[in-house]
C-alpha cells in the first residue's frame, strides 16, 4: 500500500486504508523520471519480452520476499503475448496455490464499471448527467436535488465517505459481522455533515457509488450484479467476473486468499488517529497475518464488490477504452476529468476512471482495495495494451521494505505495458 501516484495511498475503497496516507512515501514522479535507453526495436521484441519477464518476476518474488503474502503480475504490451507472474510466501500455500489467473477482490476498481452501466443508460436517453440524484432516490440524499450524477460519478458531491462511520468500519474490518445494506451504508453517511457544497470541490467518496448503484437498480428494475453480467461481463466473455454483495456467502476455490497484519503488528502501521482497538478479523496465520479472504463484504457493493481476474479486468479495461462499451461522447464524457487531492498533481479524475501521467506515458484505469486485497488496473488511451498488478495485503504494504518493493513492481510493470525500458530505479528496490 503505497503513496505511489499509480497507487495513492489507498484512500480509495478502504476507510481505514485512507488513514495510512501521511505513513507512504510517494515513488513514481521519481522513478524513471530521467531519460532512459531508446525503446526496444521490432527485432528484438521476443528478446525483450523475455527479459522484461525475468525481471518482473524477481520484482514480483522481492515484494514477496519483504513480507507481501503473495503477488500477480499480468502485462499486455500489445504484441499479442502477455506476461503472466504470480509469487507466493511459502506459508500461504496451505491455504491456496495462488496462480496468474485467480480471482481477485478487486475494490474500488468496480467503480469503472458501475460508471460504464450508468453512462450506457445515459446513451439509451434513460438517465441525464444533469438529473439531481433525488429525481431517482427521493428523499435518500441529503440536499439531493442539488448533486448530481455527475458530482455522483467524479466524486465532487461532497456526500461524507461511509466507510469513516465508525460502525461501518467495523464491518469492513470483520469486527461486526452484521450484513449492511447500501440504504444503510447512505443512511450511516447521511449522520455525518457533507464535506462541502456540490459541486464545489473533489473529495472521493464510497457513497457516491453506493448512491449510483442504486440509481442504476431504479432506472432498469434489475439488480446491480445482473445488469453488470447483461452489459458488461457477459457481452466480452468475462467468465470469472461478478458482483458480491452481502447477502454471498458461496466460497470460490479459484478465489486468491488475502491477509492483513494480525493485532500484534497492525497497530505501528496505522497512523496517529486510527481509532483504538483496530484489528481485521480473520484466522491467525504465520508471518503474523489474519487471513481475511472470507470477511464481511457487505460494505462494498457497488462501490468495490467486485471479483475478477487479471486477464478478465484487462479485457474490460481494453473494450471500454476502445470504444466497444459506450459511444463516442459518452466515452469523452468519462474521460472528462478534474484535479484530485493537491498532493496528486498528475493524478485526474473523470467518471469512474483516473488518468495518470507517468514517467512513462499517460495511462488511464482505476485502482482498489478491501481487506487482503490491493489492485491497480491501467490501460494505454487506445485500450491495446494493459497492465494488473495484485497484492493479496494492504497494509502488509505499508513497511518501508515491503511498500518499496512494490512501488517498483508496479512502476517496472507499467513501463513494459506501454513498451518502455523497466526504469533502473526499479531494477533493485531498497531491500
Amino acid at each position: 500500500m503505497t503513496a505511489n501516484p499509480l497507487s495513492p495511498p489507498h484512500r480509495r475503497q478502504a476507510g481505514l486504508a485512507l488513514l495510512v496516507t501521511v505513513a507512504l512515501s510517494s515513488a513514481l514522479t521519481a522513478c524513471g523520471a530521467a531519460t532512459g535507453p531508446p525503446s526496444v526495436v521490432p527485432a528484438a521484441v521476443e528478446h525483450a519480452g523475455s527479459t522484461q519477464q525475468a525481471s518482473l518476476t524477481a520484482l514480483a518474488q522481492q515484494v514477496v520476499e519483504a513480507g507481501a503474502p503473495g503477488a500477480i503480475v499480468r502485462v499486455d504490451d500489445g504484441s499479442g503475448r502477455a506476461i503472466e507472474i504470480a509469487r507466493q510466501a511459502p506459508w500461504t500455500g496451505a491455504d491456496h496455490a495462488l496462480a496468474a489467473s485467480d480471482e481477485f477482490r478487486m475494490g474500488s476498481n468496480t467503480k469503472t464499471m458501475v460508471a460504464t452501466v450508468i453512462l450506457q443508460l445515459v446513451a439509451e436517453h434513460r438517465l441525464r448527467l444533469t438529473d439531481p440524484v433525488e429525481k431517482w432516490l427521493p428523499g435518500l440524499i441529503p440536499n439531493g436535488a442539488a448533486i448530481t450524477l455527475r458530482m455522483l460519478l467524479n466524486h465532487t458531491s461532497g456526500l461524507f465517505n461511509y466507510t469513516f462511520d465508525p460502525a461501518v468500519l467495523k464491518a469492513f474490518t470483520g469486527q461486526d459481522t452484521r450484513a449492511w445494506t447500501p440504504r444503510e451504508l447512505i443512511a450511516a453517511a447521511a449522520r455525518h455533515d457533507p464535506m462541502f457544497a456540490p459541486g464545489a470541490q473533489y473529495s472521493y467518496s464510497n457513497t457516491n457509488y453506493v448512491a449510483l448503484g442504486l440509481v442504476a437498480e431504479k432506472t432498469t428494475g434489475h439488480t446491480l450484479g445482473d445488469l453488470i453480467q447483461q452489459r458488461i461481463a457477459g457481452p466480452l466473455h468475462l467468465k470469472n467476473t461478478y458482483l458480491v454483495t452481502g447477502a454471498d456467502t458461496a466460497k470460490s476455490p479459484a478465489l486468491a486468499h488475502g491477509y492483513e497484519p494480525d493485532a500484534t503488528r497492525i497497530g505501528p502501521l496505522l497512523p496517529p488517529g486510527t481509532p483504538a482497538g483496530t484489528t481485521f478479523a480473520g484466522p491467525a496465520r504465520p508471518a503474523g497475518y489474519v487471513d481475511t479472504t472470507w470477511i464481511n463484504a457487505s460494505t462494498e457493493w457497488a462501490a468495490g464488490g467486485m471479483i475478477s481476474t487479471a486477464r478478465d479486468w484487462a479485457r474490460f479495461d481494453s473494450a471500454l477504452l476502445s470504444g466497444k462499451l459506450l459511444p463516442p461522447a459518452q466515452l469523452k464524457e468519462m474521460r472528462t476529468t478534474v484535479a484530485e487531492e493537491s498532493e496528486f498533481p498528475n493524478r485526474r479524475y473523470g467518471l469512474g476512471l483516473e488518468q495518470v501521467t507517468t514517467p512513462c506515458g499517460t495511462v488511464w484505469g482505476h485502482n482498489g482495495q478491501v481487506p487482503g486485497y490491493s489492485s491497480e488496473d491501467y490501460t494505454d488511451a487506445a485500450g491495446r495494451r494493459t497492465v494488473s498488478v495484485f497484492t493479496a495485503t494492504i497494509f502488509g504494504l505499508a513497511s518501508p521494505r515491503a511498500g518499496a518493493a512494490n512501488q517498483a513492481l508496479v512502476n517496472a510493470a507499467v513501463c513494459a505495458m506501454l513498451g518502455k525500458p523497466i526504469p533502473a530505479a526499479s531494477a533493485s528496490p531498497a531491500g
